[in-house]
């Protein structure tokens, strides 16, 4: 089987990578860790955390299990998206936002042993998880992903549907 790459969707990974680094790097140099400056009031604010954990802090194993696991994820996430060419744009959209944020997590985990947080949104105590642009990608890029699978699903049921309803009676 060849292979065919796009080139478009793995430059927008790349661009997703080094955009996330960037403003994990600029948080770093201009915030102290556990720190955190109002935005739009207290709704917003920008706020350095460090996350030795999965996803929302939640730590199940150790650091190397959490490298190990993101090189996976991130490595079928990558050979998927090369023989996903074949599925609609949204699909293969989808998979480069969700590689991009899994790689820019990565970095952080294999170089910092933790993943650099800085968003912060909530109102009063009640606070979302504190995150980052990789974090983001990877979300919408999974929300992009489960509604296309489920679009598919309806279109799938549908045409069973339509041509279960031309069969002749006696055939149905």
């Amino acid at each position: 089987m060849k292979f065919k790459i796009d080139w478009k969707l793995l430059s927008l990974s790349l661009g997703i990578v080094v955009l996330d680094q960037t403003t994990k790097i600029l948080t770093k140099h201009v915030m102290i860790l556990g720190h955190s400056r109002k935005i739009l009031g207290n709704f917003l604010r920008y706020t350095y955390i460090e996350n030795t954990g999965m996803a929302f802090g939640i730590h199940v194993g150790s650091q190397l299990f959490f490298a190990i696991f993101s090189v996976l994820a991130s490595l079928v996430i990558f050979f998927y998206l090369i023989r996903a060419r074949d599925e609609k744009p949204i699909v293969r959209f989808s998979l480069a936002l969700i590689l991009g944020g899994a790689i820019g997590n990565l970095i952080d985990r294999i170089f910092l042993g933790a993943v650099v947080d800085f968003i912060d949104i909530g109102f009063g105590s009640l606070r979302w998880y504190v995150f980052n642009l990789a974090d983001t990608f990877v979300s919408i890029g999974m929300i992009l992903l489960i509604t296309a699978i489920l679009l598919r699903k309806e279109e799938t049921d549908n045409m069973s549907e339509e041509s279960h309803t031309q069969l002749p009676a006696e055939q149905r």
